[in-house]
């Protein structure tokens, strides 16, 4: 097995949008985009979430097949930078990672040059059930693109005025 690189740690978002914030104050249309724009997420993330239900996945496991299957087209994806990208534990990954093997849609493989660590990649059947849920999603997004396109530019141009 090739070895592969130490990724460098990512800065937290958090920092970034802490110096941002101290630099501008928000205007109320900045409000009602923001809003507008949390409120189409909670949108498709409901909808992405009822889908993956509807073909026997949990929400969580929808998402860690396509968080693998994306970080992964060039290689397996170790269960740390799994967890980094689900924003869980490592522990709740492994367990996750675990629940999901026994189940046929990911499958486990020790790293050769380092037994502690664990890549995972995905199997035909969970690259099925990705493929069935991602399909449907891609079709809402496209129904939504126009929404999400006007909130985009307003917050594109977001240059917060006073007020």
């Amino acid at each position: 097995m090739v070895r592969l690189k130490q990724r460098k740690p990512r800065k937290s978002p958090g920092a970034a949008i802490n110096k941002r914030s101290n630099a501008r104050t928000p205007h109320a249309i900045d409000y009602q985009a923001l809003s507008q724009f949390r409120y189409r997420l909670r949108i498709f993330l409901a909808f992405s979430n009822a889908n993956a239900h509807n073909i026997g996945l949990t929400s969580q496991q929808y998402q860690a097949l396509l968080a693998i299957r994306g970080f992964s087209s060039q290689r397996p994806i170790f269960v740390g930078e799994l967890a980094e990208s689900l924003l869980i534990k490592h522990h709740s990954t492994v367990e996750l990672v675990d629940r999901m093997s026994k189940l046929g849609l990911l499958q486990k493989t020790i790293d050769a040059n380092d037994n502690r660590r664990v890549l995972v990649t995905v199997t035909n059947k969970g690259r099925l059930l990705l493929r069935k849920v991602a399909t449907v999603n891609f079709k809402h997004l496209g129904s939504s693109s126009l929404t999400l396109s006007k909130i985009s530019r307003l917050l594109a141009s977001g240059q917060f005025s006073d007020g």
